[in-house]
């Protein structure tokens, strides 16, 4: 159902387009139509409001069920009408209505549209509309309510210390959060809507003076150039608008937690917020982004480097533990030590299978147990998970399927992938850690070495917005070194900021 959504709009029927046609001067006319083009949907509400002096002067309140908060509409749009109308005893035309109508809406937003498009645009977007009879005027008073659940801990990015608040599904709630921490007038917000279905609401932020006015650009005209029916999830834009859509490597940051949104903010990076999903954009991302986490800052600055290092360490263990043992074991037997090499053997003695597929079935075993702890009921999720995992490899070793060393080799890939503070790079290390234990297999280090080698250079060519991936090691800026492999003292980051 979902790749309905992903058809472009020029595969479907031509519709008129509505864009620059007027609304009627009668009110009943233009509910007629709504009415009409929405397949005469029970949730839209309008209610006509009558002088009780001059039947011909109606106004009418039109708004969708669900998205308008009734309590406004009620309080600060009709009860205004109507108690006005009453008052009014002589003769009113429809102009003085017009004119006085700021007057009689106690609405914190009342904005004039004139074209049909605008008209539905704003009913749809949870808006209230009020239609004078007579007048091809369109009043549209801000009533959104949209249902969201409140704000949260983060569930994919918990640190010990730190606030504990995390965006959510309501764009203008996470904009909030970011406000809040941000109370300054250079900050900046673009909004545009993307999805000709969907119409779902896009939010820009940055701060003007310290971002890159060029990359700004950039990203607001690769945003425009997105041309697809519906938009469910950040992950829909970033396939868009990403330099290269090939690599498996992530080139946007994605994050739920508002203090990594300011924090990027103050380096000089935009925030792409998207209505409906929690997790936020960063762009321009860099390799060594993926490897930093907003606890960094706010415990001492030696063990925030070492975590780093410890990161960056578990990184490339994910990656490359399986396929060197699986090397040693098959070509190069003559590296491992004589003693560890007899236990090695005597493990395998009874293990009918080659290496590759000891290694393999373990490997896809523990993916397939980590893809149902996290699809499970949440209740018995982790416990089926854990449980299964115990379970699965001391039987599998009793058994004479695997060798105890394999089990152990999966588990720390496995244990190694969970340091990362984010799970697109995760992803992309078991993705080249299957195709480094296949290489391993047939030409062992060499194998490991090449690939390796293919790698650095795919990367070295990678780009996000302009900024080679690899910044500030390649190429090697020396300034700013003091928050890449490690955390420098808050200090002299600061004087780095200041110094820009």
């Amino acid at each position: 159902m979902r790749q309905r959504y992903l058809l472009k709009s020029s595969n479907k029927e031509k519709t008129t387009d509505c864009s620059a046609t007027p609304l009627y001067d009668d009110v009943n006319k233009n509910i007629e139509r709504l009415l009409n083009e929405l397949g005469n949907s029970s949730d839209v509400s309008s209610r006509i409001v009558e002088s009780p002096y001059q039947k011909t002067l109606k106004v009418a309140v039109i708004h969708l069920d669900g998205l308008a908060d009734e309590n406004i509409i009620n309080e600060n749009i009709v009860d205004p009408l109507i108690q006005w109308l009453k008052e009014s005893d002589q003769a009113i035309t429809f102009t003085e209505i017009e004119e006085r109508i700021h007057q009689i809406l106690t609405v914190s937003q009342l904005t004039i549209k004139e074209s049909w498009n605008e008209f539905m645009s704003a009913v749809l977007a949870g808006d209230t509309v009020v239609l004078l009879n007579g007048s091809s005027k369109a009043f549209v008073a801000s009533t959104k309510k949209l249902q969201s659940r409140t704000v949260t801990e983060p569930t994919s990015q918990t640190v010990v210390r730190g606030p504990k608040d995390s965006f959510t599904e309501n764009l203008r709630t996470n904009t909030s959060l970011i406000r809040a921490r941000v109370q300054s007038p250079n900050l900046r917000l673009d909004s545009m809507k993307i999805g000709n279905v969907t119409q779902t609401d896009i939010g820009i932020m940055y701060i003007q003076g310290i971002a890159d006015e060029s990359i700004v650009q950039e990203i607001k005209k690769r945003l425009k150039d997105i041309d697809i029916d519906g938009v469910l999830e950040s992950s829909y834009i970033e396939e868009f608008i990403q330099d290269d859509r090939t690599t498996i490597f992530p080139l946007l940051l994605n994050t739920e937690r508002p203090d990594g949104v300011v924090g990027n903010l103050l380096e000089g990076r935009i925030a792409i917020i998207i209505q409906g999903t929690p997790f936020v954009l960063i762009a321009p991302a860099v390799f060594s982004q993926f490897f930093q986490s907003p606890e960094d800052y706010y415990q001492n600055y030696y063990i925030s480097s070492f975590l780093r290092l410890l990161r960056f360490g578990a990184f490339f263990l994910s990656m490359y533990a399986s396929a060197i043992y699986l090397a040693l074991i098959t070509h190069h037997q003559g590296l491992i030590p004589t003693t560890l090499m007899v236990s090695l053997m005597a493990q395998r003695e009874k293990v009918p299978f080659p290496a590759i597929i000891e290694m393999l079935v373990m490997e896809l075993a523990f993916e397939m147990l980590r893809e149902a702890g996290i699809r499970m009921p949440r209740a018995i999720g982790p416990a089926v998970s854990i449980v299964g995992a115990l379970i699965l490899g001391q039987a599998a070793v009793e058994a004479g399927f695997v060798s105890a060393a394999v089990v152990i080799i999966v588990a720390i890939s496995a244990i190694s992938s969970f340091t990362l503070p984010t799970t697109s790079m995760v992803n992309a290390a078991r993705g080249f850690r299957f195709i480094l234990i296949i290489i391993s297999a047939f030409i062992g280090l060499y194998g490991i070495l090449l690939m390796t080698l293919c790698i650095w250079l795919h990367m070295s060519s990678l780009r996000s917005f302009g900024i080679p991936y690899f910044a500030p090691f390649a190429p090697f800026r020396f300034k700013k070194q003091k928050d890449g492999l490690f955390r420098f003292p808050l200090p002299l980051l600061f004087k780095k900021q200041q110094n820009k």
